[in-house]
Parts: structure tokens; C-alpha cells; sequence
């Protein structure tokens, strides 16, 4: 069996006797005819009236749109999206579309292009969020759970928002897209950094709404503005549309998140004894903060006392200075927890998730990182799967295996016994 590996692929060998499954996610289908498809979801909103109805000649809207890091074809929604929007009598220089840049850098004038496609580019004014420009933050108070609420001006201002983004498993906000086009996407650092510090409680986690903090103070910051309108979207692993949701911020990203977890969840019965879990290459192992989400993904489907490999390139090293400068308090996971609820830092946090998913775990990691750097972290640095593989079974061979081959995005679920 081959794993991708960065760029490449490398060849899997298991001991004779070793019983294995390939752990994968149900493929869905993707749309036939996207932009139909784009166009019912508009008319035919989920928990709300149809956009057209509802915009009013005269009023400003402003779109938020996800930044490079996360794709969620908006070259594709924005086209009709638009169409819509003018058919409702709102002119062109009424219409603003701001990109959700949450705590990440600003991007180039070419990148916005490439986002939106050249034709929305040429037509309608474009803006960066930047969390660190305080003249263009509105206070719109306090959460209950005490989080200050600073969002960007021109959506603040806007008669209508318009959230657009897709939809993934998140590893602490239990689903990406929804609220998170607002907060934080075009928050405040003060008011990213206090929610993401919730992520040090309980229940904040992939998959989990009921109940997660993190993801309740996210939705009653977002709900603190109204006039917001959604339009979600979920990809597969080549970017093609698998859905589209539009209209309730809460409803309609619920729907979005059922699909998510049909195409990319996957029910376990047992846990296993070895875990051996492929990122899926580049890029999704271009760093280790990418890498992130294939470690969480592979723990999930772990028993406890079991192994782990996970293969994860990681040519651009860490892929964050702030979690670079906290690797070394990865040696003490207490103390990196207690100096995080004591000075919350983002970077810090990415830190703090790695060291616990990381916490009593035998887990080998092939990397092009510094093997002391590796070590520092919590993983055991081995140079080949080869290597991996006779340290997994080095006491026996009949091990209950898992191979995770595109372990970014498939989730498991266990729902059976860990024996």
C-alpha cells in the first residue's frame, strides 16, 4: 500500500498476520450543476425568506468571504450570489465584499482576485480584515462568558451581512463556516483571542456543538448582529461542491454540517491497537500546524496504550512563530496549560492541542523537522515508515491496525468498546 508523503508516496509493509482496515470516509457524489444548484439554495432558503425578497432597493450589503485558507469556491457562489443581490434592485457600489481574515495576515490585491474570480474583482470593491486595526473595530459588548465583542466596521454598518465559507470539522469549535464568518472571521484579536481560550474547556471539540463553549460564545457574538444571511458550502478533497446551504445562520449550517459529517465521518465499533495515519500530502502536511488535524483525526480512532505513526512532511517546519516559540513548554503540558489560562496567546493554543492529544501517547512521527525539536514537542522521531513499522509491532504482530490514508479529513466516531 502506498501514503502520500509531502510530494511523494511511500510503500506500507505490515508483518505477516497483521489485520488491518483502511479507514475512510463514504464518498458523496458532487453537484451535477453547481450553479443551479446555487441558485435554488437562494430562492429556496433553509429557515428564511428568499434573498431576493428580502433586500430592499437602497440598502448596503456586505459579503464575508473566506481568506486562502480555507477554500470554499466563492469564484463559484459569488457569480450568481450577485445576480441575486442586483435583481433585488441594491446597485453595485451598495455591495462590499470583506474578507474574513480572522488573526491570519492580509492578503494581496491578486490573491482577493483569485478568490473571487477576475469578472467580481473588476465589478465590486474589495476589503481585508485586519484584526490589529482598532479604527475600524465597532465594541458591541460582552459575551456572557465575558469574551468583548470588536467587529469590523463595514460589516458592522451594513444593512445586511451575507456569510458565505465552507464547512469542516474543526478540532475545537466542533464545525468550521456558520457564525465563524463574523466571529471571528472579521472580529477583533482581543475578541478572537478570548474565545479561543475556551478551547482549554471541557466539550470544546471536533465534531460537538450541544454544549461546546467555545462554539455557544462564538454563535451569541454573531447573533448580536441581525440581518445575517448564510450561504455555506462543502467541498471534497478536489474543491468540487458536494452541497450548498443557504439562508438561517443557525439552521441552514446545521444542514451543512449533516452533510459534513456523511462525507467525511466514519463510525467506529472498536478502537484500534495501531494507528497509522497519512496527512494525505502536501499540502496538507506543509507544516505541522496543518498537520494538527490528521494527529487529532488519528488519535480519535487510537485505544488507549496504543501506537501511532503519523506521516507528515512538514517542509515549511512548524508553520507558526507563536507555536514555534512554545514548543519548549510542551515539555511540562501542565505548566503550558496553567501559563495559557493565565495569558492567553494565540499560537500558544496550537501548542497546548498538540501536547495534550500527545499526552501518555507512544506516537512516531516522519518528518523532515529536527528529530529534537520532534522530541520536544511529545513525539518520537523515527526517519522511515520502515522504522515506524518495527517499532509498532516490536512486542507482537497481532495488533487490531487502522490505516488512515487521508487522515485530514476523515473524522472517526467511536461508538463501540475499546477491547
Amino acid at each position: 500500500m502506498l501514503l502520500a508523503y509531502g510530494n511523494s508516496r511511500v510503500e506500507l509493509k505490515l508483518p505477516p498476520g497483521v489485520r488491518y482496515d483502511v479507514l475512510s470516509s463514504s464518498p458523496v457524489e458532487p453537484l451535477a450543476d453547481p450553479i443551479r444548484e446555487i441558485r435554488r439554495a437562494l430562492a429556496e432558503p433553509i429557515g428564511a425568506d428568499p434573498l431576493k425578497s428580502i433586500l430592499k432597493p437602497g440598502e448596503t450589503i456586505c459579503i464575508i468571504v473566506n481568506d486562502t485558507t480555507r477554500i470554499s469556491r466563492s469564484d463559484i457562489f459569488l457569480p450568481p450570489l450577485l445576480e441575486t443581490i442586483m435583481d433585488a434592485g441594491i446597485r453595485r457600489e451598495d455591495v462590499s465584499i470583506l474578507f474574513a481574515n480572522g488573526s491570519h495576515r492580509l492578503l494581496e490585491v491578486d490573491e482577493m482576485a483569485d478568490l473571487v474570480g477576475d469578472r467580481v474583482a473588476a465589478d465590486i470593491a474589495l476589503y481585508n480584515h485586519d484584526c490589529d486595526d482598532e479604527d475600524n473595530l465597532v465594541y458591541l459588548g460582552n459575551t456572557s462568558r465575558g469574551t468583548p465583542l470588536y467587529i469590523n466596521r463595514l460589516a458592522v454598518k451594513a444593512d445586511w451581512r451575507i456569510l458565505t465559507g465552507s464547512v469542516l470539522h474543526h478540532y475545537f469549535a466542533g464545525f468550521g463556516g456558520g457564525r465563524k464568518a463574523l466571529v471571528p472571521g472579521v472580529a477583533g484579536r482581543a475578541t478572537i483571542e478570548k474565545n479561543h481560550s475556551l478551547l482549554l474547556e471541557d466539550n470544546a471539540e471536533t465534531g460537538r456543538l450541544d454544549g461546546n463553549p467555545l462554539h455557544e460564545d462564538l454563535l451569541e457574538g454573531a447573533n448580536k448582529l441581525e440581518n445575517n444571511f448564510l450561504i455555506n458550502t462543502v467541498l471534497n478533497e478536489d474543491k468540487e461542491l458536494l452541497g450548498v446551504f443557504a439562508g438561517d445562520m443557525v439552521e441552514a449550517h446545521l444542514e451543512a454540517c449533516e452533510l459534513v459529517k456523511k462525507a467525511n465521518g466514519v463510525t467506529l465499533e472498536r478502537l484500534a491497537d495501531v494507528v497509522i495515519a497519512s496527512c494525505g500530502g502536501h499540502p496538507k502536511d506543509i507544516n505541522l500546524y496543518q498537520a494538527h488535524k490528521s494527529l487529532d483525526n488519528g488519535i480519535s480512532a487510537l485505544k488507549q496504550g496504543g501506537r501511532m505513526v503519523l506521516l507528515a512532511r512538514c517542509p515549511e517546519g512548524i508553520g507558526s512563530e507563536k507555536f514555534e516559540q512554545w514548543i519548549d513548554k510542551c515539555a511540562e503540558p501542565e505548566k503550558l496549560e496553567a501559563s495559557l489560562r493565565q495569558n492567553f496567546v494565540l499560537g500558544g493554543h496550537k501548542a497546548f492541542t498538540v501536547s495534550r492529544l500527545l499526552r501518555n501517547k507512544e506516537v512516531y512521527l516522519i518528518s523532515d523537522l529536527d528529530p529534537e525539536k520532534v522530541r520536544t514537542i511529545g513525539f518520537i522521531p523515527v526517519k522511515s515508515l520502515e522504522e515506524a513499522v518495527a517499532k509498532l509491532y516490536r512486542d507482537k504482530s497481532d495488533l487490531n491496525t487502522c490505516i488512515m490514508p487521508q487522515a485530514s479529513t476523515t473524522v472517526p466516531e467511536y461508538r463501540g468498546t475499546a477491547n
